[in-house]
């Protein structure tokens, strides 16, 4: 990813252009396009933790769905120990979202070590596959888990607590607790690119044999940001669980994990703030697509991803750098 001085005018104004319009969304008084938003800058979220592996490290994750999906059970299985007033292992269970930020990034984190210590050993299809399949190992388990109702996922009927000086449940304290959520991990992940740590993934990627004998562990590296990324996807978890007022098995699915790695692509692959953008324009076109096909054609509304695949080889073949790299010049 280039830095910002070298990215121009453009870059600048788009940056100014895109948080003025995301500050401004609640001043709109509309609580549908507030909801709309907050769904963007949750996914926005998870799909830029996703780049910290895709983009920077080259490795394909089909699996990523499962640390959003842990992070949002660890705020239904907490709602629902809460309510029924049962400890969980002994402890008793917390609604303070700061707590669980720290358990799903903890929990998301933990899995991605035990899990990445075996599929970041190999590379291309394999590890894909490797990915997918621990991500469907989680998937099954809480399917069949019935003391958190299984496939049916659990019904939130209050978000977690953010103390005295933050009421979640109010839509525009909750936006702009996303956008903060959001904004303060962009610029951790700017630093992260743009730091050592980032030059020896993106080296790893280039080479891994020449980094290797330069003396760099590009194992532990490559790990490393695995459980980085795991651990934001986690936290975003927490956000889309308070979001929707619901968690269910289908977060944790590989359907989510290949919509995340189409909002990537669409946004712009090893670029950062590109998937947060990718992660817009796929839920304009969820949300709306659907309504304008339906009015064109009968039905036409329920083959809306269709459209995805051309306009997937379209970026493939005419915008490399996604949707970012359009907007800012060098689509190439």
């Amino acid at each position: 990813m280039p830095r910002l001085s070298e990215m121009g005018w453009r870059w600048h104004a788009l940056l100014a252009l895109a948080l003025l319009l995301a500050l401004t969304v609640p001043a709109l008084g509309d609580d549908y396009l507030t909801k709309l938003a907050t769904r963007i800058l949750v996914f926005g979220l998870a799909a830029a933790a996703l780049d910290l592996v895709l983009g920077l490290g080259g490795l394909v994750s089909f699996g990523h769905a499962a640390f959003l999906g842990l992070g949002a059970y660890v705020v239904g299985i907490m709602f629902l120990h809460d309510f029924e007033g049962t400890t969980l292992l002994g402890l008793a269970p917390t609604q303070n979202i700061f707590l669980q930020f720290l358990l799903a990034a903890v929990l998301a984190g933990g899995f991605a070590l035990v899990t990445g210590a075996v599929c970041l050993r190999t590379r291309g299809v394999a590890f894909i596959m490797i990915t997918l399949a621990f991500a469907q190992m989680l998937f099954y388990l809480f399917v069949s888990l019935r003391r958190y109702n299984g496939e049916d996922g659990i019904a939130l009927w209050n978000r977690s607590s953010g103390g005295a000086w933050l009421d979640l449940e109010d839509p525009v304290s909750f936006y702009y607790f996303v956008l903060a959520c959001l904004l303060a991990f962009l610029a951790f992940g700017f630093r992260l690119y743009h730091s050592r740590f980032g030059r020896v993934i993106r080296g790893s990627k280039d080479n891994d044999r020449r980094m290797r004998a330069l003396g760099f562990p590009t194992y532990r590296y490559r790990l490393t940001a695995y459980v980085l990324s795991a651990a934001a996807a986690g936290v975003a978890g927490v956000l889309l669980a308070n979001a929707t007022y619901f968690v269910g098995p289908a977060y944790l699915s590989w359907h989510l994990s290949g919509q995340l790695i189409v909002m990537v692509v669409l946004g712009g692959i090893g670029t950062l703030f590109g998937p947060v953008l990718g992660a817009a324009l796929f839920i304009l076109l969820e949300e709306f697509l659907p309504d304008l096909l339906d009015a064109a054609v009968t039905g036409g509304g329920e083959y809306w991803q269709l459209l995805l695949g051309p306009l997937l080889v379209v970026v493939a073949l005419f915008a490399r750098r996604g949707l970012l790299g359009v907007l800012v010049g060098g689509g190439r």
